[in-house]
């Protein structure tokens, strides 16, 4: 046991010390990994301390159904309130406009005003207005209410904004392709500059590899030194990159809280807890240490 931490602590030593020996070298390929880095953490970030603003923006679909115009207002009236309690699961709301409002506000509209001027009759049925409340399949519920209602009695026309909800769908895909490929491409450039790193390192100790292993010095023995170096590097690109975020986000802050002041909301972005940012600095460090694990594996094979 003793043994094992002697040689762990060695290990550690001299990673530490091929990078204070090399000043601008580690300090350039920290802070490159660390920008990488801090990118993902404001998104995160982001994502996290807006999550109340979302909420109350007005993205539920809605189906609008058209009465048949037959249908007296009490008769919408009720129609409106079983629709309801049946579709309580997936409705948020329900309105009624009836015809005569509807005529009402078309009139105000100096567009319509003329046209329905020289109609006799208001032409315009009840309609009920269905909110839909948020669901991870919003279009598929959307489809299913709006085929189901489409067989009521009373409805004449069901109508769904589903190029809207397309469009919806489409946002939500290219957000998650895209915060995909930003996480793929922050892991590339960390992988690349840790490997690069460690490359060159190993070729300048190549006289001192080959002599080490003259001596009976074991693969692990060899390697050992560089792995700590890439997980020293991740861990120190990492505390790096959180300042790096902790700096950006109150200017971030007040950029977004203009845009919540018109939804009456106040957004103070913070940084993920402290389990979180643990969590992902040891995954940063042990992706780091198998980029140098990779690297010294290949380059010391002389």
């Amino acid at each position: 046991m003793n043994r094992w931490l002697r040689q762990h602590r060695y290990a550690a030593s001299t990673a530490f010390g091929r990078l204070i020996h090399q000043p601008f070298s580690s300090l350039a390929n920290i802070l490159v990994i660390a920008l990488t880095l801090a990118a993902p953490l404001i998104g995160w970030a982001l994502l996290v301390s807006a999550q109340p603003l979302v909420k109350d923006l007005p993205v539920n679909p809605e189906i609008t159904l058209y009465l048949k115009l037959d249908t007296s207002l009490e008769q919408a009236q009720k129609l409106t309130g079983d629709l309801r309690q049946k579709y309580a699961d997936d409705v948020l709301s329900s309105t009624l406009i009836s015809r005569d409002q509807a005529y009402n506000e078309l009139k105000k509209n100096p567009l319509w005003a003329d046209a329905l001027s020289t109609l006799g009759e208001n032409p315009l049925p009840h309609s009920v207005v269905l909110s839909l409340k948020d669901a991870p399949d919003q279009t598929g519920v959307a489809e299913r209410l709006a085929s189901e209602l489409a067989t009521t009695e009373r409805i004449e026309r069901v109508q769904l904004d589903s190029d809207w909800l397309k469009r919806l769908d489409s946002l939500l895909q290219f957000v998650r392709v895209a915060l995909s490929l930003l996480s793929l491409c922050v892991a590339v450039i960390m992988i690349a500059t840790v490997f690069n790193t460690v490359r060159l390192q190993a070729l300048n100790q190549r006289e001192e590899i080959a002599v080490a292993r003259l001596v009976g010095a074991t693969e692990s023995f060899v390697r050992r030194p560089f792995l700590y170096q890439g997980a020293i590097t991740g861990v120190a690109s990492s505390l790096v990159a959180v300042l790096l975020a902790w700096l950006a986000l109150p200017l971030l802050s007040d950029a977004l809280n203009r845009l919540a002041a018109s939804y009456q909301q106040h957004v103070q972005l913070h940084l993920p807890d402290s389990v979180n940012l643990l969590e992902a600095t040891v995954l940063i460090a042990l992706i780091a240490a198998l980029a140098a694990r990779w690297s010294v594996t290949r380059s010391t094979q002389f």
